[in-house]
Formats: C-alpha cells, sequence, structure tokens
C-alpha cells in the first residue's frame, strides 16, 4: 500500500480494518502513517514522505520521490505481493501502479482522480495503472465506465466513522473548552507547503476578527510535523492564548467549533460532515495556480459544494484569500449564529443530505471488490 499525507493515511487506516477483518493474517507494507501503523502495517517510508502539492512545489522533491518510487517498486517486484493498492497520491500512485501491473501483479487504486472537475486527461492514466478503481462519491463509478474502467463505489469511510450528529459538548470537554464559548476552528492544511502558504493569513483573519469579537476562541488541530511551524506563525500572529494548538484530534476540533476556516481539500467534507459551517480558501505558488486553474472543469474547488452542486459555502482562492476578506466570510456565519439561526439549520440539512448518500459500509464493500479481484 502507498498513502501520501494525513488524509490518505486517515483513509487507508479505515480500509485495512475491513481488509483486516477479512484475512486475519494479512501483512501489509509500503509508504503509510500513524493511523496505517496503529492496524499493524509496516512502514517502509512515512506517508509524510509524498505531502507535496502544486506543480513547482514538487520540483525540489522531484528526484527524490523519483528514486524512492524506484526503490519501491524494485522491492515489490522482488516480494511479490498478492495485491498493490494505491490511497490517492495519484502522480506517485499511477506511475508504480502500472508497473507492478505490467509485472502480473494486481492492482487497485482507492480514491479516483477528480477527473471529471480538473484533471480529464488523468482517467487515460488511471486506465493503465489500476485492474479496479474504488470510489467514493456515487456518480464516478458509471463515468469511469464510460472509459472502459472497472469501478465499485464503497461510498466514503469518513460518513461511516464521522457521527450524524456529533457532541459538540462532549468535544469542548476534551478540549477544555467553555461550552458557552463561540469557536472557530483553524485547518491551514497537512502540508508543510499549504501551512506555509496559508497559516499566515488564516491566523491574520483571525487576529482581525479579535478585533471585534474580543471573546472568540481558535483552535488548530496540527499534524505532528507542521505543529512547530504551526505555532510559530501562530505566536508571529500575536493571538496569544485566543488561539489553542491541539496535536491531531481535528475531528475532536471540528465536533466542538461553531464554524470553521479550512484549506480546500479533505478536510472540507470532514467539516461538511459535521455540519458546520465554513468557509474553504486556498493559495499556491502562482505560476502552480495559474496551470490547475486552466484544468478546472467546475466553477468549485471545494468539496462540499462540488458534491452539493452549489455554492453553499463561500470559497475564497488566490488574491481573493486575504486575511481582510477571510475574516468577512467567517463573520458572516458567526452573525448567522448570532441572529439567523435557520439559515445554519439550512446548511445542516444539505450536509445531513450529502451525509447519507456518502454512508455505505466501506470497509466491507472496498474488501468484497478486492476478493472479486484476487479470485478473477
Amino acid at each position: 500500500m502507498v498513502a501520501g499525507e494525513a488524509s490518505g493515511d486517515l483513509l487507508a487506516g479505515l480500509l485495512l480494518d475491513g481488509l483486516r477483518a477479512r484475512w486475519p493474517a494479512m501483512q501489509s507494507m509500503g509508504i503509510g502513517g500513524h493511523q496505517m501503523q496503529a492496524r499493524g502495517f509496516e512502514p517502509w517510508w512515512p506517508s509524510e514522505t509524498l505531502a507535496v502539492r502544486g506543480y513547482l512545489e514538487v520540483v525540489p522533491h522531484l528526484r527524490r520521490l523519483l528514486a524512492i518510487r524506484r526503490e519501491l517498486g524494485d522491492r515489490l517486484l522482488r516480494e511479490r505481493p498478492d495485491i498493490f493498492i494505491g490511497i490517492d497520491a495519484p502522480d506517485f500512485n499511477f506511475g508504480l501502479e502500472a508497473r507492478l501491473r505490467a509485472a502480473g501483479i494486481p492492482t487497485v487504486h482507492f480514491v479516483s482522480p477528480s477527473f471529471w472537475a480538473w484533471r480529464a486527461k488523468k482517467v487515460e492514466t488511471l486506465k493503465c495503472s489500476a485492474d479496479h478503481v474504488l470510489c467514493i462519491f456515487p456518480f464516478e463509478p458509471e463515468l469511469l465506465a464510460a472509459h472502459g474502467v472497472p469501478a465499485t463505489y464503497v461510498g466514503h469511510p469518513l460518513a461511516s466513522v464521522i457521527p450524524m450528529e456529533p457532541d459538540r459538548a462532549a468535544a469542548r470537554l476534551q478540549l477544555g473548552l467553555a461550552d458557552g464559548a463561540c469557536v472557530v476552528a483553524v485547518l491551514p492544511g497537512s502540508r508543510g507547503s499549504e501551512v506555509q502558504q496559508m497559516g499566515a493569513r488564516f491566523f491574520a483573519a483571525a487576529r482581525t476578527l479579535l478585533r471585534s469579537r474580543p471573546a472568540l476562541q481558535f483552535v488548530v488541530p496540527a499534524v505532528p510535523p507542521q505543529e512547530a511551524a504551526i505555532c510559530r506563525l501562530a505566536d508571529a500572529a500575536g493571538l496569544g492564548a485566543r488561539l489553542q494548538v491541539v496535536r491531531g484530534q481535528s475531528h475532536t476540533v471540528l465536533a466542538a467549533c461553531d464554524v470553521a476556516l479550512v484549506a480546500s481539500g479533505t478536510a472540507t467534507l470532514e467539516t461538511a460532515l459535521y455540519k458546520r459551517p465554513m468557509v474553504i480558501a486556498y493559495h499556491m505558488n502562482r505560476l502552480s495556480y495559474w496551470l490547475m486553474r486552466g484544468r478546472n472543469l467546475m466553477p468549485w474547488i471545494g468539496l462540499p459544494n462540488i458534491l452539493c452542486r452549489d455554492t453553499v459555502v463561500p470559497e475564497l482562492i488566490q488574491d481573493a484569500a486575504t486575511p481582510e476578506a477571510l475574516a468577512a466570510a467567517l463573520e458572516h456565519w458567526l452573525q448567522a449564529r448570532d441572529a439567523a439561526p435557520e439559515t445554519i439549520a439550512a446548511l445542516e440539512q444539505r450536509f445531513t443530505a450529502l451525509h447519507l448518500e456518502l454512508r455505505r459500509d466501506t470497509a466491507r464493500l472496498a474488501s468484497d471488490a478486492i476478493e472479486k479481484l484476487l479470485a478473477g
């Protein structure tokens, strides 16, 4: 297995639960993180190895990543696993999957690339790389079938893990937050490049909000590799006791909060499943943004908006993601919390419907598909 960054590690950990229930003596190894290791996974490299996003951002790491992929492929070809499962990280996994597949090792790709949103050409690469695709969104298998790619909808694992009705009071107790406090979750991303690009913007927005709402409490869940950088940026912003950095616990933070400021990515879907109002933002290297913008096939980049086919939460991208604009967008939700609770209730209804659509027995459905491929 190969899973890149925190979100891939989380998905792979949940998948491993289903695989181990079906094959108790199973051995798993490759590239993975803490969630996978907790299920007995043997990491040859940590998942943070692949935590690079963008075009120019990857250039300094390219030689190292290619060397790791070549070394990993050589080792897998020597050891001949029963199956290889790539979890997301398509730019790394597709080349590896194609090499293993050509050598007769069955390959599964878990999480279809968003070819329907902005990576249209990726579907042809996927066709050459994976024997089967496990899809987390219900409309994907039909689209993949049109391109001759076998696929199974398995639901989104997070929809089964996250409760339909999160317990805000219990989460606040766990984090030491006052039950009546107004809490803003700040999630600047799990990659170093994301924290570098967005951390200062997010914390400047928090400082702006504190001028008119001095009682606000900000909480940042930090993955261990980025914790020190986040603490430095928070200290530089001068937020003091009004900002609390916690190690991990992103789900507890989302359950506890009233509103969230979130970097575009899997965390936006997690926030939606917790039924929390949010502001989605993203900022990256200008040339990388220009290249990615030219490939966008939808008017949104945030998963909640894409899946709802509507702008249900604001998105502030690139130059629009100024601290002032982020603060104003958050203020809109905070005012609704105070004076227009029906607005929050309507959003919660949209997110509840989305949650129900994505909730399936993912571990069982995925292991069923894998068992059929192995028997094939």
